[in-house]
């Protein structure tokens, strides 16, 4: 079906209470992942890529941004879910604008090495911009800690400046902290709920957890009783598809046409895709979506 508007995917989560999944993709096989997973349980999903690696200066190689763009839009075309598409936590806006006007229907502006205040202008420019494209746009008050680097200890959501924030900028969602991690390469830590009922309290828009992967599962049923309607993960996936990319690449195999392409139990981008629907699997059951599509 053709991609859905993320509001509307998200005012049925918040209707019935339940939450959506993000699970990012960054190639061909772990989205096809995403989709094989999200269709046999019939739950609604947002697809998407993440926008600080793919706009990064650093990179070896160049992206073109409206090769995903096309990429995450045929996704949805084809699959039989409903499906959202998030170009997802980047700081340069000119891809931002670049992103809503491609065909992802949901852009992510964030940028922990600004001031608050101009980071707040930034997204109450790109908020019109957004939705004049049919975009939705979802930005973060307050900063996630970093798992895999202890400099980054992270900031919990001011529920008063969360507040001021949205009225300001005209936002759709917001992603908040509170106890989530980014990148929390291992174990499971419970999230403070007192202090994300005090944001839901001052804030009405629906919001969202990134660092899902390192949420307990019982802090995650209860924060979707908080107005919790989106969960992003990443790293469990990437962990789960390296896991099985290399116990391919273990095996004896030496033809190069059985390990890429042909699709057989040799190969390395069956095992990834396959790897990635089965972690999205793991995780989808608590948001409560699955039989919702």
């Amino acid at each position: 079906m053709p991609l859905v508007p993320v509001r509307e995917i998200l005012q049925r989560a918040r209707a019935e209470n339940y939450a959506v999944g993000y699970f990012e993709s960054w190639n061909f096989e772990s989205l096809q992942g995403v989709i094989d997973a999200v269709e046999s349980v019939r739950a609604p999903v947002i697809i998407g890529f993440n926008g600080e690696f793919m706009s990064a200066p650093g990179r070896r190689a160049a992206e073109r941004l409206e090769w995903y763009a096309a990429l995450g839009r045929a996704a949805a075309a084809t699959a039989r879910v409903p499906c959202g598409f998030i170009f997802n936590e980047c700081a340069d806006d000119d891809w931002l604008r670049r992103a809503a006007t491609a065909g992802f229907n949901l852009i992510m502006p964030a940028d922990a090495a600004v001031p608050h205040e101009v980071y707040e202008q930034r997204v109450a420019a790109l908020v019109p911009i957004a939705h004049a494209a049919g975009a939705a746009v979802e930005a973060e008050i307050g900063l996630l800690p970093n798992g895999a680097d202890a400099t980054h200890p992270g900031e919990a959501t001011d529920p008063e400046l969360a507040a001021r924030f949205v009225a300001a900028t005209g936002i759709d969602l917001l992603a908040v902290s509170v106890g989530n991690v980014h990148i929390k390469l291992e174990g499971r830590e419970p999230l403070d709920l007192s202090h994300l009922e005090r944001i839901r309290r001052r804030v009405d828009i629906p919001l969202v957890l990134h660092g899902g992967t390192g949420i307990s599962t019982e802090s995650l049923v209860a924060a979707i009783k908080f107005g919790i309607v989106k969960v992003n993960y990443g790293t469990c996936l990437k962990q789960a598809y390296l896991r099985a990319v290399r116990r391919a690449l273990a095996a004896p195999e030496t033809n190069p046409h059985e390990l890429l392409g042909i699709g057989g139990d040799a190969d390395l981008m069956v095992a990834g895709r396959l790897a990635v629907r089965d972690a999205v699997l793991e995780r989808i059951e608590p948001l409560g979506c699955c039989g919702r599509a």
